[in-house]
Formats: structure tokens, sequence, C-alpha cells
């Protein structure tokens, strides 16, 4: 008699937790990160204008601080959507599945990158 081997289609609860405790580690850092992100663009904001001299300098480097702030604090937002995605997915019960393939995203490639919705099969595929 041959045995067969069953293919799980989707996470079982108690990996659907772990996976649900580890992205909320992620979720605190990452918001957490955030805070001081924006924190220090406010500070930067509220500069006053007391030394005239040499002010164009300082305001170049202030300019392009303040604009890799913001970059970062944009891309630190877009992580934390995507986490809260992920979320959204493990209460649904749908986290983990590929939505390239349809199959189960290896757990190590979720320990890696909590928020991803495609296995590495489906996004080399991806042009």
């Amino acid at each position: 008699m041959m045995e067969q081997t069953i293919q799980k289609t989707r996470y079982s609860d108690s990996e659907l937790n772990d996976f649900k405790t580890l992205i909320q580690d992620k979720l605190d850092i990452a918001r957490k990160e955030l805070k001081e992100l924006l924190g220090n663009l406010n500070s930067s904001n509220s500069n006053g204008d007391d030394d005239i001299a040499g002010k164009t300098l300082e305001d170049g480097s202030a300019t392009y601080e303040k604009e890799h702030n913001t970059q970062l604090a944009a891309r630190q937002k877009k992580f934390i959507d995507q986490l809260e995605a992920a979320m959204v997915r493990i209460r649904n019960k749908t986290y983990g599945i590929c939505r390239g393939t349809g199959k189960l995203i290896p757990a190590e490639r979720l320990r890696a990158v909590p928020h991803t919705t495609m296995s590495m099969e489906a996004k080399m595929k991806q042009y």
C-alpha cells in the first residue's frame, strides 16, 4: 500500500500564533522607530534662525537630513502597513499562502520576511 503525503494547505493555529508573536514584536519595534523618526523631523522643523552666518551650508545639510528622515519614515510606515496586513491574514487564517502559486510559503522565509505574500518560486517568476 502506497503512503500518500498530504500537502498542507495552511498553517496550524499554533503555527499562526507563533508567527503572530513574531510579527507583533516587529510591529512594536517598527512603531517605536517611526515615532523616533517623526520626533526627529518635528524637532528639525523647530530650529530657530539665530545664526545667520554659515546658514546656507547648514540649511543644505538640514534639508538633506530632513528629506532623508522623511524617506525613512515613509518606508517605515509602509513596513508597518505590510506587517498589519500580515496580522489580518493571520486572523483570516490565510497567512503564509503564496498569492502567486497558492502553495504554502516555507516557514523559514516567513520568519525572515514575515510580511511577504509570495514564495521565492513566485517571486523569481516576476519580471
